[in-house]
């Protein structure tokens, strides 16, 4: 494949983690200074944390997302080290799916607190959205081993 191929893609997944990271940035010092609600600190503060600790996965994801797209460009897409940062974006994807659930009954309390119905339903997103992101990942992990497997079967046989 020619080099520049995926160079879309990889710009996208740029910009995808930009406002991420900023937002984190901006949030770590707007935080000390406006502190929360004593009253609702102990709902807002396991949610921003768990916030912050999905970033981790979030960004391993975004890297692995990146190298699989430079072994495209070096037409090493059908091997085992794409198959392994598939691997990696379906165990990032579950991982943040689980910190959000995790997160979720804080939501439903600031929610309730807050008495805003949208707000449970926002929670909820995220979850949805990165297992979304894990089955198609699982799919793709599963097709590209077959596609391997075939290969290396004509191999053989050739």
């Amino acid at each position: 494949m020619k080099r520049g191929s995926t160079l879309f893609l990889k710009i996208a997944v740029f910009f995808i983690g930009t406002p991420v990271f900023s937002l984190g940035i901006i949030g770590l010092i707007w935080l000390p200074n406006n502190p929360a609600n004593p009253d609702y600190a102990y709902m807002l503060y396991p949610i921003v944390i768990g916030m912050y600790l999905s970033a981790i996965p979030f960004y391993i994801a975004l890297y692995k997302a990146f190298k699989l797209l430079s072994y495209i460009d070096k037409n090493q897409a059908f091997s085992q080290i794409s198959v392994k940062a598939l691997k990696h974006i379906k165990l990032c994807a579950t991982i943040f799916s689980i910190l959000y659930v995790a997160i979720l009954p804080f939501v439903f309390m600031l929610a309730q607190v807050d008495d805003a119905p949208g707000g449970a339903i926002i929670g909820m997103v995220p979850i949805f959205a990165s297992m979304v992101i894990a089955v198609f990942a699982a799919v793709l992990e599963r097709l590209l081993q077959e596609a391997i497997n075939i290969k290396s079967e004509n191999d053989l046989t050739v």
